[in-house]
């Protein structure tokens, strides 16, 4: 018989579900679960551009002493949907491994299309290395991490050197990333935000493979049906044959949504994302 506790417990979640957005539920979910102490959000709203989307918040580890390593996580949701508030769970997980979490906003079809939140990303990354000193974290270790087309984003800055900032990057972690999905669904959610680009290779990572390129970890799920685990393994395919370093890791049992939720508290025994996203970073951005 579950306790008192547990009850009130539980009776707080279903009415947090009921009034909240499926991550706002999840954000109360993962702060009633123990672990992941010692994190502070130290920066919310800083305007990287002049755009009330062009924002972004600053995670860390509370008590941490010399520069920390920095990690930029775009969020997905198809290009058009999407707040960094919502992504509080993720950040918390990656700055209690001892990074500088940056977690921006972007501008979203149909306010924009190609390449408008690819440029974002570049801007928030310009703003982390002429402003993260500041706030505690090493501009010369930086790495970049998203989810769908979060990842899409950071793996076309980590590739393509034509955004200006794909040499800060020092390593780059994908999760259930599009990086090789032609032709687009017309009238799908990529049609509608890239379908514009005069030539589609330039909206795919795999197009940029290259043998000097960051290394990369691609997680995807067995079961992702919305980004078919193929993406990730072409791209990893594509950049070691090139000479580079890039690692695939497939879990089991895992969809879409499933790797996002593996960083946060109650899900982590689904799939070691966590876990194998941080050590991966730490091996690079370690001194």
């Amino acid at each position: 018989m579950m306790s008192r506790r547990a009850l009130l417990s539980l009776s707080a979640l279903s009415a947090m579900a009921a009034a909240c957005s499926p991550l706002g539920a999840l954000n109360g979910l993962n702060r009633l679960t123990p672990g992941d102490g010692g994190v502070k959000q130290i920066v919310d709203g800083a305007a990287f551009g002049p755009d009330p989307r062009q924002t972004l918040e600053i995670w860390a580890p509370k008590g941490a002493t010399g520069p920390l390593p920095v990690l930029v996580f775009f969020y997905g949701g198809s290009w058009n949907s999407g707040l960094r508030d919502g992504y509080g769970f993720a950040a918390r997980a990656l700055a209690a491994r001892g990074f500088l979490v940056v977690v921006p906003d972007y501008r979203l079809v149909p306010q924009v299309r190609w390449p408008g939140f690819v440029e974002d990303g570049a801007a928030a990354l310009k703003w982390v290395a002429a402003n993260i000193a500041a706030h505690g974290g090493d501009p010369a270790r930086v790495a970049v991490m998203g989810h769908s087309a979060g990842a899409h984003i950071a793996l076309l800055l980590a590739l393509d050197r034509r955004w200006g900032v794909a040499d800060w990057i020092k390593a780059a972690v994908g999760l259930a990333g599009p990086y090789d999905f032609l032709p687009f669904v017309a009238g799908g959610a990529a049609d509608a935000a890239l379908g514009n680009a005069p030539d589609l290779n330039d909206t795919q990572p795999i197009h940029f493979a290259r043998g000097d390129a960051p290394p990369l970890l691609l997680l995807h799920g067995l079961e992702d049906t919305t980004v078919l685990p193929r993406n990730s393994t072409r791209l990893a395919n594509a950049v070691n044959d090139l000479g580079g370093r890039a690692e695939v890791k497939l879990y089991s049992g895992i969809g879409h949504v499933g790797i996002l939720l593996g960083l946060s508290k109650p899900f982590r025994g689904k799939a070691p994302v966590l876990a194998d996203a941080s050590n991966f970073l730490l091996k690079y951005l370690t001194l």
